[in-house]
């Protein structure tokens, strides 16, 4: 599937996506499927195929940084105006898992030759009952994807956010946190960037106000936490 998908890009990213198709089947044949449970991969396959449209009507550059994973990317709409002077480019999509960003990283990612990438994911997998293990186990295949095809790509996690929603599944969310950032410590190329705790209040719970409604995704001065912890690493 991947392979196919790979193939209606244009020439120019082509070469590329199909090189990246192929490691990622290496990967998930070596293993990498064992922990994408119940997860229909190709759920969010109407986003890419947008993705991929706004791409052929008005090509990307290459080289940039691009953003990548879950909802609370995808609903960044002032993400370009927090970093000006950044080509940055936004594929967060859908309500994602790490086995989808996975999926479809030829082709949102790799497609586009970042210097760097920047990665929110996991939120929505502890949520659907996966394990803070089956996150690090993720990230992993992820980074070995990205450095396979660009070996100079730096990494950027920023940690699963305190969403008073999920705030049942902390302790995971502080476990995922813990594994990843300890993984992010192995490699200079990989950076953990920690907006957990600054989302918290005094007494430890999460802040209201940077919630929407819904107390999963954030208001705007949410987002502002976020360009703050990101500025000194996104360039």
């Amino acid at each position: 599937m991947a392979m196919l998908d790979a193939m209606k890009l244009t020439s120019p990213l082509r070469a590329i996506a199909v090189a990246a198709a192929l490691a990622i089947s290496a990967l998930t044949s070596a293993g990498a499927q064992a922990t994408t449970g119940a997860v229909d991969l190709a759920r969010f396959e109407p986003e890419i195929q947008h993705f991929e449209a706004l791409d052929r009507a008005s090509p990307p550059p290459q080289g940039g940084v691009v953003f990548v994973g879950s909802s609370s990317f995808r609903v960044w709409t002032g993400l370009a105006a927090d970093f000006p002077g950044v080509p940055v480019l936004n594929r967060g999509f859908g309500g994602s898992t790490l086995p989808e960003v996975n999926h479809y990283a030829a082709r949102i990612v790799l497609a586009y030759r970042p210097h760097l990438v920047v990665l929110y994911a996991g939120d929505n997998d502890l949520g659907a009952g996966r394990s803070p293990e089956d996150v690090l186990a993720d990230y992993r295949t992820f980074v070995a994807l990205v450095h396979r095809a660009l070996p100079a790509t730096r990494i950027v996690f920023v940690s699963i956010k305190p969403s008073p929603s999920r705030w049942p599944l902390v302790g995971r969310m502080r476990e995922a946190n813990r594994l990843v950032r300890a993984e992010t410590m192995r490699d200079s190329l990989q950076s953990y960037v920690d907006v957990f705790t600054p989302m918290l209040r005094a007494d430890g719970r999460p802040k209201p106000e940077l919630f929407q409604a819904d107390s999963l995704h954030m208001t705007r001065a949410g987002y502002l936490i976020w360009r703050e912890r990101l500025a000194g690493v996104v360039r």
